[in-house]
């Protein structure tokens, strides 16, 4: 989120692409799992509202059965074209132990996959569901990928200028955070991000070089210009 709001506030567009609805993720049994991705879903459309994200799109995969089909890429590479963006950002598929307390969610795991086979090679190649031409989607290749860092990494992004909006993005989640405040444990994370960085927070990112630069500037003159 803090990544994402300081791209918004240098002038990027910015758009989320959900692939659930968190319809399994209110644990109350008087609840439905229709009532449940409603609720999920407007709580993200507020937290987007706070970052600056302009535009959501919810795919309503199943929530905690998302599998990496060939299917749901697809669904990825449709966005990807439609929006032609110069940096997809996305999970890391390989994690699924975090400090002996966490085990990744499968649908985490699930996404994260799905998002990298669609970045590459498929939505750069005109000839993988060159169906989608038919929807005026031509084939866009992505320049970079940003990989959640983990607290790893080897890319930082200085959030400080927009840590009071990355917290105040999360506690938009109120089905999630309850009665509990957030924003002790996100400034935490985020300090320690940054910690010799000389930023006082910060979000790593594994970053992947799909595209060179100098080929970048050749698909893309008139941006490059413009920079």
């Amino acid at each position: 989120a803090g990544t994402a709001a300081r791209w918004v506030q240098e002038g990027a567009a910015v758009r989320f692409v959900l692939v659930t609805s968190g319809d399994v993720g209110i644990a109350k049994p008087d609840i439905t799992r229709a009532e449940a991705a409603a609720v999920r879903e407007a709580e993200q459309l507020a937290a987007a509202e706070v970052l600056g994200v302009k535009e959501v799109i919810f795919l309503r995969e199943p929530d905690g059965s998302v599998v990496n089909t060939l299917e749901l890429r697809k669904r990825l590479v449709r966005e990807i074209r439609r929006f032609q963006p110069e940096v997809v950002v996305c999970g890391d598929p390989t994690v699924f132990f975090v400090d002996n307390s966490y085990i990744n969610h499968p649908d985490h795991r699930a996404v994260a996959a799905a998002a990298l086979d669609a970045v590459f090679p498929a939505a750069g190649q005109p000839h993988v569901f060159e169906e989608l031409a038919a929807e005026g989607l031509a084939a866009h290749k992505v320049r970079k990928v940003y990989v959640e860092g983990w607290g790893g990494g080897d890319t930082w992004v200085n959030t400080s200028s927009v840590i009071d909006r990355k917290v105040e993005a999360l506690r938009k989640h109120v089905s999630q955070m309850g009665e509990w405040d957030p924003e002790p444990m996100v400034r935490q994370w985020s300090r320690e991000a940054g910690k010799g960085k000389e930023m006082d927070y910060a979000e790593s990112f594994r970053v992947m070089t799909i595209v060179s630069d100098e080929d970048w500037a050749k698909l893309h003159p008139q941006n490059t210009a413009a920079e």
